[in-house]
Order: C-alpha cells, then sequence, then structure tokens
C-alpha cells in the first residue's frame, strides 16, 4: 500500500537569495529522513514560492518493513542451572523479548552457545512518522538567523501562517512550529486572495496554478520567466542577458511572473554599461538587453506578479523609478572623470587595509615595487607595470564605485582611459581583479596579470607573515582563492617566474610582520598544495603529483609541465616496472652512509648485464640532455622508457652489494647515474602501488 505526501509551508515572503536552497535542502531532509526509515517511494519533488516551501513524495509506502530481528542473550551455561530449568538471567531475557520460558533455546554465535530470540519488529505506519521527519527538515534548514514573531515562541526565518500535509486523501495528525496540519493551502495574494481546500495530495501543482494562480513549481517558473523574458527581448530588436542568479532571484520573488518591456533615455548610454546594467539588476531585479553586436541597448525587462489590465501602468511605474537611478550613476561617472586616478592616490592614506599591514596606500607601493620586478623578470614594460600598481586602488574613493561596489576595477579602466594613461595600464585596472572566480576569465595584458600577481601575493605574504592563515573552512582574506587564482595566471599565461623569490621579495617588503623566516616556505608550501586541485579536476592521480613535489620545485609552470609529462609516462606499458626499479635503487642508496660517485668506472664493470645498462644509461642521457634543458619532458621521459629491459636484466643477474668494495661502488655509481636521469624530471619511485 502507498499514497502520495504532501507537506507545504506557508509563510510570508521568503528570503528570495535563499529561497533556492531552502527548497533543496528541505526536500533533500525529507528525502534522507524518509529512506532511514526505509520507507520506499518512487520520486520527490520540491516545490517553493515567495510565500510557500513544499515537498510531494510520490507512492511513498503506508508502512515501514517488518523486520526479523535475532537477539543473543546470556550464554547457555549461565542461562540453565545442573537441572536445566531456565534461571533468573534465562527469565529476564524471556519477559525482556516477550517469550515463554519454555521457548527459550540456545544456538551457538560463532563464540559460544548463548540464548537466542528471534522476533518479528512490525512496521510502522508512516503517518505516525511524518510529523517528525517534517519537523526535522524544517529545523535543518540552512537558515542563518531564525525570527520570533507576536507571542509566539517557535522561531523561523520568516513568520509562519499554514502547515497542509496529505497523505493521499488523509490530513496527517501533526503540529509543527505551532500550527496544525490541515488540508488548506493559499492562492495569490491578489489574483486569488482565498483559501483553497485540496483534496488529495497529488492535486497540489495542478489547483495552486489553475485555481489559486501560483506556479509552485520553482523550476517551471524559472522557465517560463526565462521564455517570457527572451519573447519581450525579441520585441525590441534585441538579446536578452539573463544571469542565472537574477534568475533564479527573480524566480523567487514572484508566484505568477508576467515580463514587461521598458525604456530610459538613450542618453544614460553615455555612462560604463557596467553601471547601468549593476543599477538595473542590483536595485531594480531588471534584465537588461544588447543588439546583435553585445552592446546595451536602452530597454530592460522586468518581471511583474501579476496579470495587469493595464501593463502600461506598470511599465510607466518602473521607468519612473529607474530614471533617478540612471541619473545617479551618469552624475556619479561625470564627477569622478573631473579627478584624476593619479590624484585620488593620497586619499588611500586613509583607509586601512589591515591594521598590521598598513594603508591602501601602502599596499599599493608594495604592489608597485613587486610589478617593477615581476615586470623585470618577464622583460615587460616596467614603467607601465609600476604605474598600474601606483593607480591600481584608486577607484576605490571615487563615487561610483561608493554606490556600485562590483564597480570596482571597471570604474577604474574607464578612468584611466578618461586621464589618457596608456592602454595597458588602464586595462589593468580591471585585469587585476581576474580571474573573479572559478573559470572566470585571465588578464589579457601582461600588465594586468603583472599587477593581478603582486596584489594577490602581497596579500598572502602579509597576512600569513601576521599569523591569520586560513584554518578549516575560516578564509576571511580568500587566500585560497587567490593562491589558484595566481597559480592559473602562471601556468595557463605560460610565465616561468619562481614563487620563492617572489614571495621572498614581497616578504621583505613588509615591515610589521610577525613570523620570521620561515614564512617564505610556509606560504609556498601552502600555495602549491592548492594545485591538488589543478589536477584532481584532470583527473591526473594524486602519486603522480606527489612524484614532482617531491622535487620541492617553487616555479608553478615547470610544476605543472612535470605533472603532465609523468602522468604521460605512467600510461606506458613499461612505467611500473621502472617506477618499481626506481623504488629499488632509492632504497638501496638510502642504505649508503658514504657520499656515492656517479663516476663509472668501464674497466670494473664485468657482467654483460651491467655493461648493456652503463652502455645505455651514457646513450639515453646524452639524448635526454637537451630534451631537459628545453623543458620537454613528456619526450625525455618515454625516452627513457626504453631502460626497462636492461634494468630488469642488471636486477636479475647483478649482485650490487658485492664483497669486492670496488665492484660495489661501481655498480652504486652506476644506479646513482640511473636515478638521477629520472630524477630529472621526477622522483617516479612515487608511482609504485602504496602496500595495504
Amino acid at each position: 500500500m502507498s499514497a502520495d505526501f504532501l507537506v507545504e509551508l506557508g509563510t510570508e515572503e521568503l528570503p528570495p537569495k535563499a529561497l533556492k536552497n531552502l527548497m533543496t535542502s528541505f526536500a533533500e531532509t525529507i528525502e534522507a529522513n524518509l529512506k532511514a526509515a526505509e520507507l520506499s517511494f518512487t520520486a520527490i519533488k520540491p516545490f517553493a514560492a515567495p510565500r510557500r516551501l513544499a515537498v510531494l513524495v510520490e507512492n511513498l509506502a503506508s508502512e515501514t518493513p517488518s523486520k526479523e530481528l535475532v537477539v543473543w542473550g546470556p550464554p547457555a551455561a549461565i542461562a540453565f542451572d545442573k537441572e536445566g530449568q531456565p534461571t533468573k538471567a534465562a527469565l529476564a531475557f524471556a519477559e525482556k523479548n516477550g517469550i515463554a520460558a519454555s521457548e527459550l533455546k540456545a544456538e551457538n554465535d560463532g563464540k559460544a552457545e548463548k540464548l537466542v530470540a528471534r522476533i518479528t519488529a512490525e512496521g510502522k505506519k508512516t503517518v505516525e512518522l511524518l510529523e517528525a521527519v517534517v519537523a526535522d527538515a524544517l529545523a535543518k534548514l540552512p537558515i542563518a538567523k531564525r525570527m520570533k514573531w507576536g507571542a509566539k515562541r517557535e522561531e523561523f526565518v520568516r513568520p509562519v501562517h499554514w502547515l497542509v500535509m496529505l497523505f493521499g486523501s488523509d490530513v496527517i495528525n501533526a503540529s509543527i512550529l505551532g500550527l496544525t496540519a490541515g488540508r488548506t493551502t493559499r492562492g495569490h495574494r491578489f489574483h486569488y486572495n482565498n483559501t483553497i481546500d485540496l483534496a488529495k495530495a497529488s492535486d497540489y501543482a495542478s489547483v495552486l496554478k489553475n485555481t489559486g494562480f501560483v506556479v509552485a513549481d520553482f523550476a517551471e517558473r524559472g522557465a517560463t520567466i526565462k521564455q517570457q523574458v527572451e519573447a519581450e527581448a525579441k520585441k525590441v530588436g534585441g538579446v536578452a542577458v539573463i544571469d542565472p542568479a537574477l534568475l533564479d532571484e527573480v524566480t523567487a520573488l514572484v508566484e505568477w511572473p508576467v515580463a514587461l518591456t521598458g525604456k530610459f533615455e538613450e542618453r544614460f548610454l553615455a555612462v560604463p554599461a557596467e553601471a547601468l546594467i549593476a543599477s538595473m539588476k542590483e536595485h531594480q531585479k531588471y534584465f537588461h538587453v544588447v543588439d546583435a553586436n553585445g552592446k546595451l541597448k536602452n530597454n530592460f525587462i522586468t518581471v511583474a506578479n501579476i496579470q495587469s489590465k493595464d501593463p502600461s501602468q506598470i511599465i510607466d511605474g518602473n521607468e519612473r523609478v529607474i530614471r533617478p537611478r540612471l541619473s545617479d550613476a551618469a552624475f556619479f561617472f561625470e564627477t569622478d572623470k573631473k579627478t584624476t586616478l593619479a590624484s585620488l592616490r593620497d586619499r588611500l592614506k586613509t583607509i586601512v587595509f589591515q591594521a598590521q599591514l598598513g594603508t591602501i596606500y601602502d599596499k599599493t607601493e608594495r604592489v608597485a615595487g613587486l610589478a617593477k620586478l615581476i615586470a623585470g623578470k618577464l622583460n615587460a614594460d616596467a614603467a607601465s607595470a609600476e604605474r598600474a600598481a601606483q593607480l591600481c586602488k584608486s577607484d576605490l574613493v571615487t563615487n561610483m564605485v561608493g554606490e556600485f561596489d562590483d564597480m570596482q576595477g571597471i570604474a577604474g579602466y574607464y578612468y584611466a582611459v578618461n586621464d589618457g594613461e596608456n592602454a595597458e595600464v588602464a586595462a589593468a585596472m580591471n585585469e587585476q581583479y581576474m580571474p573573479r572566480f572559478a573559470g572566470d576569465q585571465l588578464p589579457a595584458t601582461t600588465t594586468g596579470a603583472i599587477i593581478a600577481l603582486a596584489d594577490r601575493l602581497d596579500t598572502i605574504t602579509g597576512i600569513f607573515g601576521i599569523g591569520q592563515q586560513p584554518t578549516g573552512s575560516k578564509d576571511p582574506f580568500a587566500l585560497r582563492r587567490a593562491s589558484i587564482a595566481v597559480l592559473r595566471i602562471l601556468v595557463e599565461k605560460n610565465l616561468a617566474l619562481d614563487l620563492r623569490d617572489l614571495l621572498t621579495f614581497a616578504k621583505n617588503q613588509h615591515k610589521n610582520l610577525t613570523v620570521g623566516d620561515e614564512l617564505v616556505e610556509q606560504v609556498l608550501a601552502y600555495m602549491l598544495e592548492r594545485f591538488r586541485a589543478f589536477f584532481e579536476d584532470a583527473n591526473i592521480p594524486a602519486e603522480v603529483f606527489q612524484s614532482v613535489t617531491a622535487k620541492q620545485l617553487s616555479q608553478p609552470l615547470d610544476i605543472n609541465q612535470r605533472v603532465l609529462a609523468v602522468n604521460e609516462f605512467s600510461k606506458l606499458p613499461q612505467a611500473q616496472a621502472l617506477a618499481a626499479a626506481n623504488k629499488r635503487v632509492s632504497n638501496i642508496l638510502a642504505k649508503q652512509n658514504a657520499t656515492l660517485s656517479t663516476e663509472v668506472n668501464a674497466a670494473l664493470l664485468q657482467e654483460d648485464a651491467e655493461k648493456t645498462l652503463a652502455a645505455a644509461v651514457s646513450a639515453k642521457a646524452a639524448v635526454v640532455a637537451p630534451l631537459f634543458a628545453a623543458r620537454e619532458y613528456t619526450k625525455a621521459l618515454a625516452a627513457l622508457a626504453d631502460l626497462q629491459q636492461p634494468v630488469d636484466a642488471f636486477f636479475d643477474s647483478v649482485m650490487v652489494m658485492s664483497d669486492d668494495p670496488a665492484l660495489q661502488q661501481n655498480r652504486l655509481a652506476l644506479l646513482q647515474q640511473l636515478r638521477g636521469l629520472f630524477l630529472e624530471v621526477a622522483d617516479i619511485s612515487y608511482l609504485v602501488p602504496a602496500k595495504n
């Protein structure tokens, strides 16, 4: 027996940015609780709208399955006396498990003869479990701050008003958050401001939509909005730009979506498009429209929560609301352009970056020094790098960024262009923040990449230097993200820079650090550890990465090239045998106390196998030397793979630890040469599978 189960909690308007997560969490916890109770069902469907959270579970079993339980009791020697009669211990076991003393029997549990009771535990009625299932799911919702309202003691993210809990057509006897469960839901605030009685759980979505003017399905509502917005944009000859996060937020704001198109004055298009978009998106939740070339049009699309008889009034109202906001943006832009970024630098002296690390002005000075160093190492324009670093934070004190914090960097670009700064300096104002998130684009210009690196390296070194490195999930200065950004820029922009050198320079620029000489190695280790995520995403085994990090390298581009090379080598048929041989060589050499020579005396080569290996090693050394110099590690390791046969033959027929000291040392020197060839790239002995 089974039936559909519905739970709906009716509330005041829920936080729109959190609604989707609340819906997902509610459904997932209910699903987990039902599975924990071993209740079967065929599907689970979440719903969410501004004033409701709901879950529909299809074909939910009416009771949990019966179970056969085996309960072990005291040993038979204790359970029965000499006459074979049950003792007090046996009688207590029988009473506890509801069986007659005459039915007591013993079995071997694998260790000893013990009393055993086989009991059938009847299943529990589903309707008796659902109150706890739902209450637990609501208690576990990701709500940062719960609230009370009126004289009620219950707490939730918003005041609650109704509770629907149906199993099939039956109301479940339950009370949650001070509400008694029923079958009555409510329709749209304006289109159908009435109660609606649900005959059965499966009617939920269709009745709310057809009678109550509420599209309860979050995904359906979002798809409808997307379709409507795209159609509206097409009407004005444009393309709607639909940001997924904005779409989710708008979906969470309406129950009955209706997309409408408005206009603003063309004169506002002289303002940076990013500022106009930020104003429309952040403040008004509008979708912006671009033409075929991606240029912003003077249209916007809003989504109303009502089917108006006169939509022109809604459009007019939105146009009147957006006009002063865009006027503010235009005013800020024109006002800011009257002052150069260079002249704004002094104002940065009053803004603290971090109490122990000085002001933002101090930071720009350090970034400028580091940028100049990096530019020199890359043979780039050091003057542009230094200039960009000095100006990179000036837009923080502009009116535009003060109003629209998302314009940080973007505003700096426009103002740098207005000031007549060169193209790379202007681009660096915005590119310093790239990549802003995982998968984001990297700086396009060399100067932008230099500032992006210098800014982040200064921050990471400084924060570690005052002992505030990330711990657990706490990373207030986003150092993990900054580290990954640095690695991406170095690797993807093909910049052969040594992190140890840059971190040392960055450390020396700071004045009030509390961490001592170990700082550079500490930061370097932290940053290179972030590489793991890179290679995990690329499905490169951990032992490949470990084989390279064993060399204690500090140039990310070089490390990346070696990891890719070792990963390709590990796929060759000879790889495992050579890795095992390197492991064996490593173990042999590790036991030698004296410093071993790598010079092989040809006159002391006696066995054919050692002569063959010596010749092969010598020949390969000549082949791979130019490959190592050119960092063509993949080709070098592929060439070294040919050594498998002579290596195997050597270990099969040559006694390395000969009684003759001269022979022993000569053979160890040969092994040193062999291992040294592979160590030019990585310690491939790490490729040997670990023993369990």
